[in-house]
């Protein structure tokens, strides 16, 4: 396992981390999870991702149980704020009220004294951003959080919050968590750019595009009904017939080079200077071995160009 710096910062961190969105907590049972975390852990693998949204927060409790078996200074752990936790008009978003009582919240339910990152798990436009910061700095200077990040913010959002961080002397955003995968590109154009100038680092979410990336769909229509995809609407309209048949190709392109096509799709994301770390998801301890191998592996100019070629 290979470890690049987290953006502007001197943390260090695993090329490959290992996160719980539509896993821990709920969808995958209990030891299968947990064996996941551990074998993540004998890898290499130190940055383990989770949110308090994530099924309520169950997610963080399993996480950071599995964890516990570790010393505290080997892995590096986030966690989110900003969806609702509760009915309340104040159970949500990026006040100071929400922001603090979740961080207490989050730590509680991870039995942890503090988390390495503390995100912003959105943007929130109805709570002034110098209090969100200001939030998130006594946090700390409390010593709960010691790096400050946000997820799927634009380039415009992250540079006024940098802004007013340079302004107030505030703890500043090291790190963007977005989507990032061969068929969403978004961020190459503004967001990238902005991290490579300011140090803010991409750790990037979904980089097998929910699975279609592996391979392991070859067809639209034949998606299994008890799968998650099949359950989730958002992830089977975006599983097309399209992509499929670009998979196919870029299957071509991993063959010759011995590795799969997952590990192809991880490895064009590394490629990326400004991207510290792919995240992904397993629900086994093979699907962790199998994206762990792409860490390291370099792509010459004549492939990064045929993917190209596939991906228009």
């Amino acid at each position: 396992m290979k470890y690049r710096k987290l953006g502007g910062s001197g943390l260090k961190v695993s090329e490959i981390s290992l996160g719980s969105w539509l896993t821990y907590g709920g969808y995958v049972e209990r030891e299968n999870a947990v064996n996941a975390i551990k074998k993540a852990y004998d890898l290499g693998i130190n940055f383990f991702d989770t949110a308090n949204v994530y099924e309520k927060g169950a997610a963080e409790e399993l996480m950071g149980a599995a964890l516990k078996a570790y010393p505290r200074e080997s892995y590096v752990l986030a966690t989110k704020v900003f969806w609702p936790m509760g009915e309340g008009p104040n159970d949500r978003g990026l006040s100071r009220k929400h922001v603090i009582e979740q961080a207490n919240a989050s730590l509680k339910r991870l039995g942890h004294d503090y988390v390495d990152i503390y995100y912003c798990h959105r943007h929130d436009p109805e709570t002034p951003l110098e209090e969100t910061l200001r939030a998130f700095d006594d946090l700390v200077r409390q010593g709960k959080a010691l790096y400050v990040g946000v997820s799927e913010w634009s380039a415009a959002q992250m540079a006024e919050a940098l802004a007013i961080a340079d302004r107030y002397l505030l703890d500043r955003i090291v790190v963007n968590q977005p989507v990032y995968n061969m068929f969403n590109r978004y961020i190459e154009p503004d967001i990238i750019p902005l991290g490579e100038r300011k140090g803010i680092g991409q750790v990037v979410f979904s980089p097998l595009a929910q699975g279609l990336l592996t391979g392991k769909y070859t067809s639209a229509q034949d998606i299994p009904a008890n799968s998650r995809a099949a359950k989730l609407n958002w992830v089977k309209d975006g599983i097309t017939e399209e992509k499929i048949a670009k998979v196919r190709q870029l299957s071509e392109v991993a063959s010759g080079l011995g590795i799969s096509v997952g590990q192809l799709a991880l490895a064009w994301i590394l490629r990326q200077p400004n991207v510290t770390s792919a995240l992904v998801g397993a629900s086994r301890p093979e699907q962790v071995e199998e994206n762990a191998k792409a860490s390291g592996v370099e792509l010459g100019a004549d492939v990064l160009g045929r993917i190209e070629e596939i991906l228009k």
